[in-house]
């Protein structure tokens, strides 16, 4: 195997491939081409591929890392190896073996929706109020639990015991219960199942024990305790256990990951091999440098510096807005110049700390006529015509899943009433039967008009049933889609949305045709867990050409040309609830790490004085790791600068005191012509005393007709300008001579004005 093109370290990752290995990977650094080539040297060395297990956390990354070890070794030789998720791995073990566990393999994987949709039920049947215990609050007790390895008595056990944890324990207990009665898995069950199948039947542990001799674990930061103890099981004998990671990108505490993994990684293993990869293949050397400066201040880390060969690159430049609306603006003016000057706009992603901060920058890219993709939005299949086209199918295959039976029992409208459900639903309960089984043994109390309408429903669903295993998938799923009535209810609807419905239909079965294609197994069962396990970072797209707006933590593993960092103010990033805690305000710096990494060429930064966010007005002081990002790597652009905005600039970024004048006293933009994302000034360089229209109020008497003349020669239609309160702007109109003279100019951020042309603070811009 050739391996010229791999640097001294990554080779020696790929080489070392007996006994345990920690492959310390700092973000660029090729740790999918050093995983990759690790995967297919072990196959050369004679090892066979099914010995061979690589765990990732996306699917994305899994069929990167087959389509690669593929091309090297050659698709027989790499066919058998097992590359795949944490939870397609688990899936895929209890698949075989979950009935030793008293479930059935054909159980049900509930997303997010499910898990709310039966957590409501539940709240309904315990008499509680949805108020005093919140569904998301509930849900993310549950997944704290799971991710902790507790029992709902067990983590009673560790909680206040207070009435309202009596009463989350009443609920998690229920929950349990239901699942199972369901034959439903959550995302957590997946790991937690296989650990039980695996701790409590010793011959099924043996077996993966044996099959597995070799296991690689990408990512490993981000592994939960419910990882760790699978990885520890799975290469207890073999002890051939290779994880690459980066502690310093260590983002997901909030969600059960545990840094704690990766740092002790040598105190679990005290005979391990520790390779570190640092010569980065992305960034440019003053992005690396701000990096490496920003989680330098990090204490609970281990020791590396990233480095590259790309060059010094472009100055970091940082923009200090008035408010989030002119923040927006020049982010929008410096994606339009950029374009503009040939960059593509699938090369550009703004990143900030919460959600809800994208909802600024959408309007006023909407404004701007930038194409943008909210990533991170609502996902293909969280649609609502495709979920009730999925909770049909996972019916047919587990008709034990009342959470989906009570989804399309009425979809679409087969005047079967919240009223008969109920009946159906307490006839089962009392019956110990699933929902869909007191479809075929109806209560006597049920009227004779929804008696027919529920045993045509389940004459209909018997019916698909049994088509289920004679027709191929792609031929069942249009069936489906045709006798149930899901299409036929949108085709009666002209309008755009329904439309998109049927499209998105027609979209599912395109994706149904695709899998049995490329899928070893093309059946309904295995199409379903297909869909169950794909993430949102599966639908990460930098090839089509819009700008991508994401939070921070959906940033990781991508890369662009060109990014943007929004709202550095502390309280909003470091977030407010960081602060008081060193733990967290740790992994709020990976985080901010995480984000200056995803650069390629440039880096921009912005901050606002002012900012309005959850409908409150809040002043904040800048935030401390832009503060953390030494002055010689930094650019002021911009009206204000942070010495003006904050006072508290160390003095050797405050520089030399600019001309002031030219906007009500600011200073004017330290601007070089050529130079992107900065606004060039046709007016630069004229003294005060020369400029038209800057000294207006000013200037004596007598010349003040012809400086009015002279200003509505200066504006046309269609110039841009600036503002010193609302930003960049193009000028619409002008109307009226001399004093009466008005313009109209729209900004980007505030939409139309309109102002007097002798009194407005504005100055023409160059395009």
């Amino acid at each position: 195997m050739d391996f010229s093109g791999l640097n001294k370290e990554q080779r020696l990752a790929v080489e070392t491939l007996e006994g345990p290995v920690l492959i310390l990977a700092g973000a660029g650094s090729g740790k999918t081409r050093a995983l990759t080539y690790r995967v297919a040297n072990l196959i050369e060395h004679g090892v066979q591929a099914w010995h061979i297990l690589a765990l990732t956390f996306t699917n994305k990354a899994a069929r990167e890392m087959k389509d690669r070890t593929a091309r090297l070794v050659g698709s027989a030789a790499a066919e058998d190896a097992w590359i795949s998720t944490f939870h397609a791995t688990c899936a895929r073990i209890l698949r075989r073996d979950i009935e030793k566990l008293g479930y059935q393999r054909s159980f049900a994987i509930y997303d997010t929706d499910d898990q709310q949709a039966l957590l409501k039920e539940i709240l309904k049947k315990l008499n509680i109020d949805s108020e005093y215990l919140q569904v998301r609050e509930l849900q993310h007790q549950i997944d704290d639990a799971k991710n902790r390895l507790l029992s709902p008595d067990e983590w009673f056990a560790q909680s206040s015991r207070d009435y309202k944890a009596s009463r989350v324990h009443d609920v998690m207990t229920e929950y349990e219960k239901r699942m199972r009665q369901l034959n439903a898995l959550d995302f957590d069950d997946l790991l937690l199942k296989t650990l039980e199948l695996l701790a409590d039947h010793p011959p099924v542990l043996q077996y993966y024990q044996e099959r597995f001799q070799y296991v690689l674990v990408d990512e490993y930061q981000d592994t939960n305790k419910a990882q760790y103890e699978l990885v520890r099981l799975l290469t207890a004998r073999s002890r051939n256990l290779c994880v690459v990671g980066d502690d310093d990108q260590s983002i997901y505490g909030w969600r059960g990951a545990d840094i704690q993994n990766i740092l002790d990684f040598e105190k679990d293993y005290p005979d391990a091999k520790v390779i570190r990869l640092e010569q980065n293949y992305r960034s440019t050397e003053t992005i690396l440098d701000a990096a490496n400066q920003v989680i330098a201040h990090n204490t609970n880390r281990k020791d590396k510096h990233l480095w590259t060969q790309i060059g010094e690159g472009e100055k970091i430049r940082c923009y200090t807005a008035n408010d989030e609306r002119d923040e927006a603006a020049w982010i929008a003016d410096t994606i339009h110049r950029m374009n503009r000057e040939g960059e593509s706009l699938g090369g550009m992603a703004v990143l900030y700390r919460t959600n809800a901060q994208s909802r600024v920058l959408e309007e006023t890219f909407m404004r701007a006529g930038i194409p943008y993709m909210i990533f991170g939005g609502l996902k293909f299949y969280e649609r609502r015509e495709v979920k009730d086209l999925i909770a049909y199918l996972r019916v047919l295959v587990n008709p034990a899943d009342d959470i989906s039976l009570r989804r399309i029992i009425n979809v679409p409208r087969r005047s079967i009433g919240d009223t008969t459900v109920e009946m159906l639903s307490e006839h089962a309960e009392q019956n110990e039967m699933p929902l869909y089984s007191a479809m075929a043994d109806l209560p006597p109390a049920l009227g004779s008009r929804p008696r027919k309408c529920v045993m045509d429903f389940f004459m209909m669903m018997t019916r698909l049933s049994a088509l289920k295993d004679t027709q191929p998938l792609t031929e069942f799923i249009e069936t489906v889609i045709r006798e149930t009535g899901l299409r036929a209810q949108y085709e009666k609807d002209q309008s755009d949305e329904a439309r998109a419905r049927i499209e998105n239909m027609e979209e599912f079965a395109g994706a149904v045709t695709e899998f049995a294609k490329m899928s070893e197994e093309p059946t309904l069962e295995a199409f379903l867990e297909n869909v169950a396990l794909v993430t949102d970072m599966d639908r990460a797209d930098t090839s089509r050409d819009f700008v991508t707006l994401m939070t921070l933590h959906s940033a990781k593993g991508l890369e662009f040309r060109n990014v943007f960092i929004a709202g550095l103010e502390e309280n909003i990033f470091p977030s407010f609830r960081s602060v008081d805690s060193q733990d967290r305000l740790e992994e709020e710096r990976r985080l901010m790490y995480v984000g200056i990494t995803r650069a390629q060429t440039r880096l921009f930064l912005s901050l606002a004085r002012k900012r309005t966010l959850y409908n409150q007005e809040k002043w904040n002081r800048e935030s401390r790791f832009l503060k953390e990002i030494p002055d010689r790597l930094m650019e002021e652009v911009g009206l204000n600068t942070r010495t003006a905005a904050f006072g508290h600039l160390p003095a050797a970024r405050q520089g030399t005191p600019p001309r002031r004048g030219i906007l009500s006293g600011r200073p004017n933009l330290p601007v070089a012509r050529g130079e992107i994302g900065k606004p060039k000034l046709t007016l630069r360089g004229a003294s005060l005393d020369s400029i038209p229209g800057v000294q207006k109020g000013f200037a004596p008497s007598k010349a003040r007709a012809e400086q009015d003349s002279a200003l509505e020669h200066l504006f046309s239609p269609g110039d841009r300008v600036l503002h010193r309160k609302f930003g960049a702007g193009v000028v619409r109109s002008i109307a009226g001579t001399g004093a009466a003279a008005r313009i109209r100019i729209l900004f980007t951020a505030y939409g139309e004005k309109e102002f007097a042309l002798s009194i407005a603070p504005i100055v023409k811009l160059e395009d």
